[in-house]
């Protein structure tokens, strides 16, 4: 998923030996019991493992992104931070945006990361965020915006709307734009953090497999992600090429 735009309030803990990151976590309220913030000791322990196998997958995948980065790019910011948000009412997500400088981040919630099976999905994660950056999708996506709000703004002039009508217009096409290429362009990503999760040691395959648990959009028409079914033979068949 790609945003333009991400919350304030982070709290910056950077990673000893991690290639150009940093990870971050956000100063949410205090968390309640059930959530992946320690109520006892056998809470505490869990959680810590979990948190030390992120930042190990983050130490790994990170320098491994900003290679593919500087290879695919030019003048393109490559230098990575990842970002954690632990309010505890986000449900599982992850997205990738750029701060005011134009540095790329990428954001997971708790609530994925807890629900995560193995280290390789949240790799695969990992790359397939970086991934919207290096081929510039935010970028492309509000180009296609753009071009949709013209279209149907130019649209409504020539069938003499009014200035309301022009600017619903306006708003709806570049809403149509936007998601235009929106399926292609998590196909695109789903290839590329493919590459970067293997490049890395891990197993996009098996990284993959949350794929089989997330609700699958379909086919709809302008819907934002393809069917899991063709992002998992997306994965199989790059992995089968690297």
């Amino acid at each position: 998923m790609v945003r333009r735009l991400i919350g304030t309030g982070l709290l910056t803990l950077m990673l000893a030996g991690c290639a150009g990151g940093d990870l971050t976590v956000s100063t949410g309220p205090a968390q309640t019991p059930g959530t992946l913030t320690p109520q006892n000791d056998s809470t505490q322990v869990a959680a810590s493992r979990i948190m030390r196998g992120f930042i190990q997958v983050v130490r790994t995948v990170e320098p491994v992104a900003e290679r593919e980065c500087k290879a695919r790019t030019t003048r393109v910011n490559c230098d990575f931070k990842i970002v954690v948000d632990d309010r505890p009412d986000q449900p599982p997500n992850a997205f990738q945006t750029v701060d005011r400088t134009g540095r790329p981040i990428v954001a997971f919630t708790l609530a994925l990361i807890a629900d995560a099976r193995n280290q390789d999905e949240l790799a695969f994660v990992l790359g397939h965020e970086a991934a919207h950056h290096i081929a510039g999708h935010i970028d492309r996506q509000q180009q296609n915006a753009v071009a949709g709000a013209v279209i149907a703004g130019s649209l409504a002039v020539l069938l003499g709307g009014d200035t309301d009508a022009v600017q619903e217009a306006q708003q709806r096409g570049a809403q149509v734009g936007a998601r235009t290429y929106s399926k292609e362009f998590e196909l695109e990503a789903d290839a590329l953090g493919t590459v970067i999760a293997a490049r890395a040691g891990y197993d996009p395959v098996r990284g993959a497999a949350f794929f089989t648990r997330i609700p699958d959009p379909g086919n709809r028409f302008l819907g934002t992600h393809p069917p899991n079914a063709q992002r998992i033979n997306t994965v199989r068949r790059v992995a089968a090429g690297l």
